[in-house]
């Protein structure tokens, strides 16, 4: 059966020769791996629409299993953020969560629109240290895992000052702060935007300028919940720190 999707190639694997099987996150079905003959010959018809972070119109032909591309037509390949190596390592990041957060057969229709937005906001120069910021958030929430950045996750109080527990899973205000030793603590900046992202419209932002300090306060939090509650190991995250160590 021949499928026309909107989609954007999130993740490429050679194969063989001259083959490349690409995953695409599309508008009308979520996920789906296709298959690209040929496409790693240099006059292939292919190549330019089976790179990464390729936002364009896909044709492929599918029965069960792996799809093959039959037709494929480029809308934007964010150009910008392939001739930079730190849009490009966060772009690979968010393209990588992604992946390892869906599967072909669970359809999240919020999510095309997510990661082409975020693709977008990268390409045109918004910081992609906010933009991941946001992309895990909306990644927590569709699997699951959010925390709670609204109220204290006890007692519900909206009041005073918080800190964040990985093991209660969310926020802790003054009073309830008892019940995990372990809390880290955050300043009032810090819960002010978390609490601004929690609810944000991904496509109402403006652009966002953070202190390095609290960059580096949102990014500890992040990880430390992430690597508590979703049980994945991305390469692309690593780089990432890399690329800060260094900078």
């Amino acid at each position: 059966m021949l499928y026309k999707v909107e989609g954007i190639v999130i993740k490429t694997v050679p194969y063989g020769e001259s083959n490349t099987i690409i995953t695409l996150y599309t508008k009308e079905f979520g996920k789906v791996g296709v298959m690209a003959r040929g496409a790693k010959k240099p006059k292939s018809r292919f190549t330019s629409i089976t790179q990464l972070f390729t936002y364009g119109i896909f044709v492929f032909q599918k029965g069960r299993g792996l799809g093959t591309l039959q037709q494929g037509e480029a809308l934007s390949s964010f150009r910008k953020i392939r001739e930079d190596l730190v849009k490009t390592a966060y772009a690979a990041y968010l393209a990588e969560l992604l992946d390892r957060n869906t599967s072909e057969d669970d359809l999240k229709p919020d999510l095309f629109g997510w990661i082409k937005q975020s693709l977008e906001y990268i390409n045109h120069g918004i910081d992609p240290e906010v933009i991941t910021f946001l992309f895990e958030l909306k990644i927590m929430k569709t699997s699951g895992i959010v925390p709670e950045l609204s109220k204290c996750v006890s007692c519900h109080s909206t009041e005073g000052d918080f800190s964040f527990s990985i093991r209660e899973g969310g926020f802790l205000c003054e009073r309830c702060s008892y019940k995990d030793p372990y809390r880290m603590r955050i300043s009032r900046g810090a819960v002010k935007l978390l609490h601004m992202f929690y609810h944000l419209d991904l496509a109402r932002l403006g652009n966002v300028s953070l202190k390095k300090e609290t960059k580096r306060e949102l990014r500890m939090l992040f990880d430390a919940y992430m690597d508590e509650y979703s049980g994945v190991f991305l390469k692309s995250k690593k780089f990432l720190k890399q690329l800060d160590d260094l900078s």
